[in-house]
C-alpha cells in the first residue's frame, strides 16, 4: 500500500527513478541536466564573446580548462563542508572521490571554474573581465538546468507545505540508487507535500540570467561588473531559498553554512560592482589577416558577418587587444586595426564613472550569430606578435549540488 491516496491532486509529481541502464552503462538524470547546463552555459558564453571581438570557438578552449577544475572545486567544497561523511566515524575516505555518487557545492564549482576560466583566458589572450561579462548570464541558466537533477533524485526538497505546487517526494532506496523504494509493485512516497526549493531555484536563476541580460544592456558593463550583477543575484535568491531547505547540512550556531557563504559572496560582489568603473571591453584580434570593409554603412548590426567567414578559413588569433566600442566599430568597418588605445578606454580599475558610448545593440537576440556578433570574423591588420603598444592584451603566451 502506498500513501498516493492521502495526498491531494494538485500537487508536483516526482520522478520515481533516476538512474537507467543502457547495457552496462548507467544513464544518469543528475549527469545529464549538468550536462545540458554546460552546454546551454557555452551557447550563451560564444555568442556573447563573439559580439565582444573574440574569434569563433573559444568557448570551447575555455571550457576545456573550466568544466573539470570546476566539477574539481564543487566536490572539494562538498567534502570540507561534510567531512563526517568521508572522515567522521564510520566515514570512508576513499568515497570523497566517489564523484559519480553525488556531492557537488556551487560555491567550489564557481570558484574552481573561474580559475580554469582565467588560466584558458590567458593562454587565449583574452582579458578574464571579458570572459566572466560573457559568461554572466549563461551560468544561472546552466545552474537552473541543473537544479533538475535535484527533482530526478527527490533531493533538495524544503519542509512540509499545503500549497497547491507542494512535491511529492518518493521515499528512495539506498539499496538500490536512483530509484525509489517499492510495495506491492508501487513507488512509495513520503507522507505530504514538500516545499519544490529545486524550482524555486531553477526559477529565480532564470530570472537572474534575465536581470543581467537587461541590465548589461541598458548600462553598458565592462570590467567583471555584469559577472558581478550576477554572483548578487544568485546569492541573493540563494540565501532565502536556503532558510526553506530541510536536507542535511552543516550548521553554524543553528544556521546553515550556505545561509552565511550566500551573505558573504553577496557582499564581496557588490563591494566590487560599487567600486569598479569602465566602459565594456571590445577585442580586436593581433595575428591573422584583416576582415573585408562593411558594404552597408558604419552599423555593426547591419554587417553579414557570415559572408566573410564563409570565403576563407582563418588563422586563430595569437591574442588581442582591448578597444574602445568606437574603435571596434571602426574596425568592424574598414578592417583597419587601431594604432593605439582610445582614450576612453580605462585600462586600470580605478573607480569612476563609466563614459557614455555609442548604442550598439548587440544583444539583439536572433537566429545563429548574425546580427552584430562581432567575431564571426577572426581576422585583423598584420600586427606583429608581441605588440608592445599600450592596449595589447598580450599574445597567447553531484548528489547534489549543493
Amino acid at each position: 500500500m502506498t500513501l498516493a491516496s492521502t495526498i491531494p491532486q494538485a500537487a508536483l509529481p516526482s520522478p520515481s527513478t533516476a538512474v537507467w541502464q543502457l547495457g552496462p552503462l548507467p544513464l544518469r538524470a543528475y549527469a545529464l541536466c549538468i550536462i545540458a547546463g554546460i552546454v546551454v552555459a557555452c551557447v550563451v558564453t560564444e555568442r556573447r564573446l563573439r559580439q565582444r571581438g573574440v574569434a569563433p570557438g573559444a568557448v570551447l578552449d575555455i571550457a576545456v580548462w573550466a568544466v573539470p577544475t570546476g566539477i574539481i572545486g564543487a566536490r572539494i567544497y562538498h567534502v570540507i563542508t561534510s567531512p563526517e561523511k568521508y572522515f567522521g566515524a564510520g566515514g570512508e575516505p576513499l568515497k570523497a572521490f566517489a564523484i559519480w555518487e553525488g556531492g557537488l557545492g556551487i560555491w567550489g564549482a564557481v570558484a574552481g571554474g573561474a580559475f580554469g576560466a582565467w588560466f584558458a583566458a590567458r593562454q587565449l589572450g583574452i582579458p578574464f573581465t571579458v570572459v566572466a561579462d560573457a559568461l554572466a548570464p549563461g551560468l544561472p541558466l546552466a545552474q537552473a538546468v541543473g537544479r533538475f537533477g535535484n527533482w530526478f533524485n527527490n533531493e533538495l526538497y524544503g519542509g512540509l507545505t499545503t500549497l497547491p505546487w507542494g512535491l511529492r517526494v518518493h521515499d528512495m532506496d539506498p539499496s538500490n540508487p536512483g530509484h525509489a523504494k517499492v510495495v506491492d509493485g508501487e513507488p512509495v512516497l513520503l507522507p505530504g507535500l514538500y516545499q519544490p526549493t529545486f524550482l524555486y531555484e531553477a526559477l529565480w536563476n532564470v530570472g537572474v540570467a534575465a536581470l543581467v541580460l537587461f541590465l548589461d544592456r541598458k548600462l553598458r558593463l565592462g570590467k567583471g561588473r555584469a559577472f558581478a550583477l550576477y554572483v548578487m543575484g544568485y546569492t541573493a535568491g540563494r540565501f532565502w531559498i536556503e532558510l526553506m531547505r530541510t536536507d542535511e547540512a552543516t550548521h553554524i550556531l543553528g544556521v546553515r553554512l550556505n545561509v552565511f557563504t550566500a551573505a558573504l559572496v553577496f557582499v564581496g560582489a557588490l563591494i566590487y560592482f560599487l567600486r569598479v568603473r569602465g566602459p565594456r571591453e571590445y577585442l580586436v584580434p593581433i595575428g591573422g589577416p584583416a576582415p573585408a570593409p562593411a558594404a552597408t554603412g558604419g552599423d555593426v548590426s547591419q554587417v553579414d558577418l557570415s559572408q566573410r567567414e564563409a570565403g576563407a578559413q582563418a588563422a586563430a588569433p595569437e591574442g588581442y587587444r582591448v578597444v574602445s566600442e568606437e574603435q571596434f566599430r571602426a574596425y568592424r568597418d574598414t578592417g583597419v586595426v587601431p594604432d593605439g588605445p582610445d582614450p576612453a578606454v580605462d585600462d586600470d580599475d580605478t573607480p569612476g564613472p563609466d563614459g557614455p558610448a555609442p548604442a550598439v545593440d548587440d544583444d539583439t537576440p536572433g537566429p545563429g550569430a548574425t546580427g552584430n556578433d562581432a567575431s564571426d570574423d577572426r581576422g585583423a591588420g598584420d600586427v606583429p606578435a608581441g605588440d608592445e603598444r599600450a592596449g595589447t592584451t598580450g599574445p597567447r603566451a553531484t548528489d547534489r549540488e549543493s
